[in-house]
Formats: C-alpha cells, sequence, structure tokens
C-alpha cells in the first residue's frame, strides 16, 4: 500500500477490508478524480444539457442509474463553472457518489423531508428537483456563512420549496415529526482522500472518536424525528466501518429501528467494498467514483 496514505488510516483499511481491498481504496485514492455533475431538471433537460456541454467542447458520458448525472472526463471543474448554464443553475457539479442517497431516499411530493446536515445543497436540491419542487423540505445548517452559501445554491438552482433553519439539528424540538429524512453526516472523509491533492482531514484515533460521537448523536436524533414505520437514509464519505456498519448497527439497537436492504437494481457498476451490514451499500473509490456509505433505517411502529 502507498506511503503517504497516512499511517493510522493504512493501518485501519488493512485491519477491515485485508490486503486486496485495501489496495483497490489506495489506488482509487491515487487516481485522479473525473468532473462529474448533475442536470437540474428543475430548469434544463439532460438533451439539452448535453448539447450545450457539446458546443463547449466537452466530451460527456452517462451513467447507467441516473439520467441527471454526466462524467466530464476531460473537462475541469473550474471550466464548468465558467459556463453560462451553471450559473443559470442548469447544472450542479456533484460527485456521482454523493448523488445515490437522494436516489435511494425515496422522497415523494407533497412529503415533509428534512436535510439534516444540507450545506452546500447538492443533496437538497437534489431532492427538490427529483419531486418537482412538490416535497417541504427542511434543510438543516448550524454554520451561518454556510447557510448562506446553502440558501445562495437553493435560489439559483430554483429550490423553492425549502425552508432553511441555521440550526445544529441534534438542536431541533423532538416535536417536529418528518415523512422522511436524509443525514449525510460530518465524517472523516476516508473515501475522499486524493493522494495528489494536500488534504486538510486528521486520520487518528482522538479524531475518529470524536467525529463518531457527532454521528451518533445526530443518527439518534434523526430516529426520534421519523415518524414510526417511516425511513430514512444515513450516509457518510467513510469507508471505515466505525463511522458506518458499526454506528448503524449500534444506532438502530439503541432507537428501535431496523435496516432496510437497499434497492440496488441499476447501480450494478457502482464499485462496492464489503459491509459488515447486509443491505448497505460501501462504494470504493476510484477514477470516478468518492468512498462513500449509505443506509436506509426504518423506525419501528410502538
Amino acid at each position: 500500500m502507498k506511503e503517504d496514505i497516512p499511517q493510522f488510516l493504512r493501518d485501519e483499511l488493512l485491519r477491515q477490508y485485508g490486503e486486496v481491498d485495501a489496495e483497490r481504496i489506495a489506488q482509487g485514492y491515487a487516481a485522479r478524480r473525473a468532473t462529474t455533475l448533475r442536470v437540474n431538471r428543475l430548469k434544463a433537460g439532460p438533451q439539452a444539457v448535453r448539447e450545450a456541454l457539446k458546443e463547449a467542447g466537452m466530451e460527456t458520458q452517462a451513467v447507467p442509474w441516473s439520467g441527471d448525472a454526466l462524467v466530464l472526463p476531460e473537462a475541469r471543474g473550474e471550466a464548468v463553472t465558467a459556463l453560462p448554464l451553471y450559473e443559470r443553475g442548469e447544472i450542479y457539479l456533484q460527485s456521482l457518489s454523493s448523488m445515490i442517497p437522494p436516489l435511494l431516499l425515496g422522497a415523494q411530493p407533497e412529503e415533509n423531508i428534512l436535510d439534516m446536515a444540507a450545506a452546500p445543497g447538492g443533496k437538497t436540491t437534489q431532492i427538490a428537483a427529483l419531486t418537482g419542487n412538490r416535497a417541504m423540505i427542511t434543510a438543516c445548517e448550524r454554520n451561518a456563512a454556510r447557510a448562506e452559501r446553502l440558501r445562495f445554491n437553493l435560489a439559483r438552482q430554483g429550490a423553492s420549496r425549502v425552508s432553511v433553519m441555521n440550526i445544529d439539528a441534534r438542536q431541533l424540538d423532538d416535536l417536529f415529526a418528518f415523512d422522511r429524512i436524509l443525514l449525510d453526516v460530518p465524517c472523516s472523509g476516508s473515501g475522499t482522500v486524493q493522494l495528489h491533492e494536500r488534504s486538510r482531514a486528521r486520520f487518528d484515533r482522538e479524531t475518529l472518536a470524536r467525529v463518531t460521537k457527532t454521528q451518533e448523536a445526530l443518527l439518534l436524533k434523526a430516529l426520534r424525528l421519523l415518524r414510526p414505520g417511516h425511513e430514512m437514509i444515513y450516509s457518510t464519505c467513510s469507508v471505515l466501518d466505525q463511522e458506518n456498519g458499526e454506528m448503524v448497527r449500534r444506532a438502530a439497537a439503541r432507537a428501535g429501528a431496523e435496516v432496510v436492504p437497499l434497492e440496488l437494481t441499476g447501480f450494478e457498476d457502482v464499485p462496492r467494498l464489503p459491509v459488515s451490514v447486509p443491505g448497505t451499500l460501501c462504494v470504493c473509490p476510484d477514477a470516478r467514483y468518492e468512498g462513500f456509505f449509505v443506509a436506509k433505517l426504518r423506525r419501528k411502529r410502538k
């Protein structure tokens, strides 16, 4: 395994996955990830976007599991953000992996949806687009500057039925009740490492303990806010089981919830890693995908 991977992270990958899968992850860290984007159907259609990108000299590749996702194998993100269709909110730069949780959430029009850690708004605006701006979405962000950025992106993307709350979602009143919840928690970022870029992430036992404490508090809060019998998505951009399977298993047991196996038909091309909880998904980083974990939980009826 590559020596420029932080020692703690190297040790954890080898311990959790063994040499073969740990090496797959390391190769993903070394890859230069392609630029990817999501077509915003609130403002544009995929065909029109593909034609505009072609006119700009940008090759696009389709993604089997979403007609809205595009890979730009040669273009850099800076070139995409300079395009008029980006300024108009017709597209949103977003990793392929981060598009998966909103799709698996299955939000429906007129439902009451909570996005617990919403900034900068990629998943929030995706939910708005998937429901045709007909779901009632509450988006929480505790950092004031990030909340403003969230509002800016919502406005540019035309996500008009979203209420932004500048609050730590852990502080929401338990009297709230939501039909579906998306919880993409703050995490170690162990799935997003790119060795050719300078990383600000810290990988050590103390940092992992601190972040998992926050994750557990948020997940337990989410399960209290979820209506009985309803479902939520828990996701991280980590490949470490302490933040993923272990977290889901422990929180579900404490909160009286159950893991609902994900329906992954159509996602066969997504590179996967072994999981400790059946029915969940852990994406292996590569040249297209960030490392990512997704689980669906249902709050049991009393």
